[in-house]
């Protein structure tokens, strides 16, 4: 076989009908992705294709048309919808035979299982010409690799209990030989209570200035509910050089953020707030309304969280904010249950109750029923009563569907715990 110029971009083909159903999800190529830069080999893009040879045919096509490296996974099976040996083979012009040593191999393995094999199972015996064959230890279906001068391609099974091994093995004789020797280094920045563009115009010096230098940094935005997130990712052989260059951006960027970053290593609001309070050794009480106990889930969620967090009240009627966190009655009658006084009496009497530093009370409305002219969909009052401090309250309006508005409420209050305790650590 010949030696093609050296791989540092990539495409994931997923091959299967199925995947592009509700019921299945892609896993294998956020695998893949993670493995491929670890290697030092950038992915350009990810697609899932049906099984469907003209399909699959152009994507091959146009995915070996724009990277060093093609891999698919899946549609090696048995039967007349796995397509994909047969459509490799035509798009690298190769003609198929029929491998004795695969077929005896198969035969193997249904006879250890007291089986006969079925006839239609010689299908995964077919062989592009030229094509190396990457040993199946964990099923039946051989993984192959094709090369020709400038491209390379590399065929998976689809269970990742054998796409795993598979590739671990073909990667180090295969892939690895023709990198750079580098990784793709990546660190993951949190931001909250800016929009997408307000991050974009802040960060643009700090990120422009890096593209230029080596190791490159490149940056992308992505904004979800209740947070803007800013990838970086460098290029490097060396980790010290890479994780330098980060840095400095990393350095920028809170110049120009300040609190409003979550975290630089990927931390979730939820994990950076238990870090807080478990070095401040503070114990946190939760009393939701419309968030229905999420800001309690999101809390406990992460291990460790019974050092922080005391308890949590789901107070979803108006009697059960009176009789458990200790809301006045006329309170709610003057202001209404959604209003920011009520808000303060339940992170009050949660505070209170539960006899710890800082609590928090969240009230709103989630929809789609509920609002009103002065109180629309999407209103969510949340306060925080903390030791030896204001309390801080805070109204809202929350864009999108109920499920949205809850998680959005919900990070909006971990948010504002977490902005508190950053006083508090700083004095």
């Amino acid at each position: 076989m010949s030696l093609p110029h050296q791989i540092s971009t990539a495409v994931i083909l997923a091959v299967g009908s199925e995947l592009l159903t509700p019921e299945r999800i892609d896993t294998n190529s956020l695998s893949l992705t993670r493995l491929l830069n670890d290697l030092g080999v950038d992915v350009r893009y990810r697609s899932i294709i049906k099984d469907n040879k003209e399909d699959l045919a152009r994507a091959m096509k146009d995915a070996i048309s724009q990277a060093d490296l093609l891999v698919t996974t899946g549609g090696l099976g048995s039967t007349d919808d796995d397509v994909t040996r047969e459509t490799v083979a035509s798009v690298f012009n190769c003609p198929l035979y029929e491998d004795s040593e695969i077929v005896s191999s198969i035969r193997s393995r249904f006879e250890l299982r007291g089986l006969k094999m079925p006839e239609i199972n010689r299908r995964q015996a077919l062989i592009p010409q030229g094509a190396k064959v990457l040993v199946n230890d964990h099923g039946t279906a051989p993984g192959l690799w094709m090369e020709r001068s400038d491209v390379a391609c590399l065929v998976l099974p689809g269970p990742p209990r054998e796409l795993e091994p598979m590739f671990s093995a073909v990667s180090m004789e295969m892939i690895k030989p023709r990198t750079k020797g580098e990784r793709i280094f990546r660190r993951n920045v949190f931001v909250s209570g800016l929009t997408e563009s307000h991050v974009e115009e802040l960060t643009s010096p700090a990120r422009s200035n890096k593209r230029s230098d080596e190791p490159c940094i490149e940056t992308s935005i992505l904004a979800s509910p209740g947070q803007v997130e800013l990838r970086l990712s460098a290029r490097s052989a060396k980790h010290t050089e890479a994780k330098q260059a980060l840095d400095l951006v990393i350095n920028e960027l809170y110049k120009v953020l300040g609190q409003n970053i979550i975290s630089v290593d990927g931390l979730t609001v939820e994990e950076a707030v238990g870090s807080m309070l478990t070095k401040l050794k503070w114990r946190v009480a939760v009393a939701e309304s419309c968030t229905g106990g999420l800001v309690a889930s999101r809390l406990t969620d992460i291990p460790g969280s019974s050092a922080y967090m005391e308890a949590g009240w789901t107070a979803y009627s108006n009697e059960s904010k009176v009789c458990f966190l200790g809301v006045d009655r006329d309170l709610i009658k003057t202001h209404g249950s959604v209003s920011l006084p009520v808000a303060k009496a339940m992170a009050d009497g949660a505070r209170r109750y539960a006899n710890v530093e800082c609590a928090l009370g969240i009230t709103g409305v989630a929809g789609p029923l509920g609002g009103s002219v002065e109180k629309p969909v999407g209103t969510v009052c949340i306060a925080l009563a903390s030791l030896n401090r204001p309390m801080q309250v805070r109204q809202f309006r929350f864009d999108g569907e109920r499920a949205n508005v809850k998680f959005q409420a919900s990070q909006a209050a971990l948010d504002m715990l977490r902005r508190a305790l950053l006083h508090v650590s700083n004095g």
